[in-house]
């Protein structure tokens, strides 16, 4: 996948910026606060319907309007896909080829992306819910009807704890059981399955950016010396306590292991950065296998908070990945490229490509 062409209109300080994409290596570039983030931010929304910074819509929409608007020409194998996003406090509306029905899950797979950030390091040092979402992302993108058990799962879920938090019997709550179950096995194989296609790709891409072996553990949500039912039975005083289901995939995670130790415990802020970038580019190479097609990679300045060396392999990874980048840099000269990029300097909110 290749986006041609991107405009954004009033979108945070983007008045209307359009970009022509070249099909490998991008680089905009320009000083602190011009609008490259916005600008990587405003691509990422368009192929996942949210914010990566977690900003709620009203401080998306430029300031004195009531709407921002999307505009994405993309290529998916065989053809180019209209992809397009508008926003307000009306609502978002999603359309991919003129169709508005299928909703966030239809711009990911028209438009999928993975984007690393200066906050990428929250994978690794964040909760796990931050692991939960890297690991759906891989499965969405590698079993073909997951999408749909983990939106049954999740409503049932709703519908279990709702029942907890109003007190109701446990002969009632148990009701809820064998769907819950049954929805929970399936999430829980596709996520072993997924991290079983890419965990390959995950240990080679950390061992390349961190000179160390690292390691993958999933860890369900629940005692690995238990069945989910026994887990749910053995919980259920517990739960109607809380109110809330302490078991089930819901609250699973991915352990990680440098150098034989959890990552999460040991590792410098720079080598969470790198531990975090290479399970982005591992995710992304076994998401374009499954694809059959490249991806889209943001890289909102790379070079923060890394060594010289260790951008190097980090920019190594990001070539040999072969999907197409666009990057941001204070600076034309701060990343290095196998080929000339394309250019683009953005300053004050406005883009000029060189």
């Amino acid at each position: 996948m290749s986006i041609h062409r991107f405009t954004a209109t009033d979108f945070r300080c983007l008045e209307q910026i359009e970009l022509k994409a070249g099909p490998q290596y991008n680089l905009i570039f320009g000083a602190n606060a011009s609008g490259k983030t916005s600008l990587l931010e405003a691509l990422a929304y368009l192929g996942r319907g949210k914010s990566f910074r977690g900003a709620p819509v009203n401080s998306l929409i430029r300031h004195g309007q009531h709407e921002f608007v999307l505009f994405g020409e993309v290529e998916t194998g065989t053809r180019i896909s209209k992809v397009g996003v508008r926003n307000s406090r009306d609502g978002l509306e999603i359309r991919v080829d003129g169709d508005k029905e299928g909703g966030a899950a239809t711009l990911a797979a028209a438009m999928p992306l993975q984007l690393i950030d200066p906050e990428v390091h929250a994978l690794v040092s964040g909760g796990p819910e931050e692991r939960r979402r890297f690991l759906d992302w891989i499965a969405f993108h590698v079993e073909h009807d997951y999408l749909e058990t983990w939106r049954r799962f999740r409503r049932t879920l709703k519908q279990r704890n709702a029942a907890l938090r109003s007190g109701a019997s446990a002969r009632v709550i148990r009701s809820w059981n064998a769907e819950f179950l049954d929805l929970g096995a399936r999430v829980d194989d596709a996520r072993r399955r997924a991290l079983e296609v890419s965990e390959g790709c995950l240990v080679e891409k950390g061992g390349a950016l961190l000179l160390h072996e690292v390691g993958f553990e999933y860890q369900p949500g629940w005692a690995k010396d238990r069945s989910l039912e026994e887990a749910l039975d053995a919980g259920l005083d517990r739960d109607m306590q809380l109110g809330a289901t302490q078991s089930g995939p819901h609250r699973g995670d991915l352990k990680l292991i440098y150098d034989e130790r959890q990552a999460k415990r040991l590792v410098s802020r720079g080598q969470q950065k790198l531990l975090a970038c290479s399970m982005i580019l591992g995710a992304a190479e076994t998401a374009q296998t499954a694809l059959e097609r490249p991806l889209l990679l943001l890289l909102d300045d790379p070079a923060a908070e890394l060594d010289n060396d260790s951008l190097d392999r980090l920019m190594d990874e990001v070539v040999r990945l072969g999907a197409q980048i666009i990057a941001t840099s204070l600076d034309a000269e701060a990343l290095e490229f196998p080929t000339d990029p394309t250019m683009f300097h953005v300053e004050h909110g406005r883009l000029r490509q060189l």
